[in-house]
């Protein structure tokens, strides 16, 4: 066997070879790339709700710290707590001892002085008839002018006596009804109807009203409570009173407290502290640009069971607007705004092919949007496009970013 004989295998091998690679890059060459693989998604139907986020804290609709207005020991404590009071009941008693005793002191001084009083008034009786006998004795020349004098000066005297007196018991008297109403407070009762949420001092403790008013107990109002909403400076500008609003507990998270906004608080709690010290204000004037700033929303709501408590954290939502059965599709399905509002989104037929279409949006949440014209429930709207043949780990996704807020 001859060498060419050998070789005529492998040229032929080598031929077959050229021949398909160069058919599969003719193949390659004149065949379309596939139609890309769109990521979509469908139109439902559903109810929208744009809403602001917002912590809060429940606070009592009323609170009073119900304190003593006298100095002295507290004899007894009428009330427990949790207990529901009424306005005027009998809260606690304080010793009056020496309340009492000044009551009785000062009745005493302006019995004395009423007393001294009558008798100057005896006395100017006297120096009266004294001084018209003198005046009538010096006209006959039967007396000399000095008695004459001595006796109006007498008479003048005992008129000023009277009047000293007279103011006198006017002080004195109102030294009893101060006594009196020091005695009363003896007696302390609460000052709204509502429920003992802390007893401050205990039975047998010494208060001292002359340097600050001790609180004894405070009271609540729990019927209805308010809860008071944090809202970001971002978003305040946004909500005002009357607005519907729902939140919800931590112990309950699937019960919603309904209600309203009832005001928003116009300066923030930084603002609103007593800040008196130099340091304070310095801090406060050179953290303001790196804290969040906040302002407090009041809602009140009914409590008739008791279930919302003082310090309870809500999660709060206040609904700017809403849509009962809207369109829906993903934020992520709109392109461009024109000049006339509308924005463009891309519909797939049937055949999986993407066409350009106008719609007009109503409420947008940067998640999904209400379409209120140009498009139907059922529909499949694009929402991005896969690269045709790439691996997962390679997959490319043209995602357009949400339109601002409407």
């Amino acid at each position: 066997m001859n060498i060419a004989t050998l070789r005529r295998p492998k040229i032929i091998v080598l031929t077959l070879a050229v021949l398909l690679a160069g058919g599969y890059i003719v193949h390659r060459m004149l065949t379309p790339p596939p139609p890309p693989t769109y990521l979509s998604a469908t139109a439902t139907v559903a109810d929208i709700q744009d809403v602001v986020l917002a912590s809060g804290t429940v606070k009592a609709y009323k609170q009073v710290s119900v304190g003593a207005q006298v100095s002295g020991q507290i004899k007894s404590l009428k009330v427990v707590l949790g207990e529901r009071v009424k306005r005027g009941q009998l809260v606690a008693e304080i010793d009056s001892m020496t309340q009492a005793n000044s009551l009785a002191s000062s009745e005493f001084t302006l019995q004395n002085l009423q007393a001294q009083l009558r008798s100057k008034e005896a006395s100017l009786k006297q120096a009266q008839l004294a001084y018209e006998r003198q005046k009538t004795m010096l006209a006959g020349d039967a007396s000399s002018r000095e008695n004459f004098e001595t006796a109006e000066a007498t008479l003048n005297a005992t008129r000023a006596d009277i009047t000293g007196l007279q103011a006198q018991i006017r002080d004195g008297a109102i030294k009893v009804d101060n006594a009196r109403v020091n005695l009363g407070y003896t007696r302390i009762t609460a000052p709204i109807d509502g429920e003992v949420v802390a007893i401050v001092a205990q039975e047998g403790q010494t208060v001292n009203a002359n340097q600050s008013t001790p609180t004894i107990i405070k009271v609540a109002r729990m019927d209805t409570v308010t809860v008071k909403a944090q809202i970001s400076e971002a978003d305040v500008v946004r909500v005002k009173p009357g607005l519907p609003v729902y939140f919800t507990i931590l112990g309950d998270p699937d019960h919603r407290y309904r209600t309203t906004l009832r005001a928003i608080e116009p300066a923030p709690d930084s603002i609103l502290q007593d800040e008196t010290s130099t340091s304070s204000l310095s801090t406060s004037s050179s953290s303001a640009t790196s804290t969040a700033i906040y302002y407090n929303g009041l809602l009140d709501v009914p409590n008739p069971e008791g279930k919302l408590r003082i310090s309870m954290t809500t999660q709060v939502n206040i609904v700017l607007s809403e849509a009962k059965n809207a369109v829906l599709v993903p934020s992520t399905a709109l392109g461009e705004k024109d000049a006339q509002g509308s924005y463009l989104v891309r519909v797939l037929d049937e055949q999986g092919l993407a066409h350009d279409r106008r719609v007009k949006i109503g409420i947008n949440t940067n998640a999904q949007v209400q379409i209120t014209e140009g498009l139907k429930a059922g529909e499949r709207v694009v929402t991005g496009t896969a690269v045709a043949g790439a691996t997962d780990s390679s997959n490319s996704s043209e995602r357009r970013g949400p339109p601002p807020r409407m």
